[in-house]
């Protein structure tokens, strides 16, 4: 039984439709030129202008900023005091 609702359930996900790839695409990519290939080497000893616009190093550095935050807002305790305290005194059947 159990396996001819797992085959029902899994012919159901083959009929799922997708979201259209071709309208996520940026305008104008269809006609850009593939880019050039390099060898590895040559990327990391390759010196010349910085390839990140200051536009796209404050956007970076912002969300980094807010990365950071929210892993500092996830450290803190899980459970409250008041609730570990109910935990520890355990149940109480009456």
């Amino acid at each position: 039984m159990r396996l001819i609702l797992a085959l029902t359930l899994a012919s159901f996900a083959g009929c799922t439709s997708f979201p259209e790839l071709e309208a996520a695409q940026t305008p104008g990519i269809q006609s850009a030129a593939y880019p050039r290939l390099l060898p590895l080497d040559t990327l990391l000893t390759e010196e010349g202008d910085p390839r990140a616009t200051p536009e796209a190093m404050g956007d970076l550095a912002a969300r980094v900023a807010r990365l950071r935050a929210r892993a500092d807002r996830l450290r803190g305790p899980v459970i409250d005091s008041g609730t570990r305290s109910r935990m520890a005194r355990g149940v109480v059947e009456g």
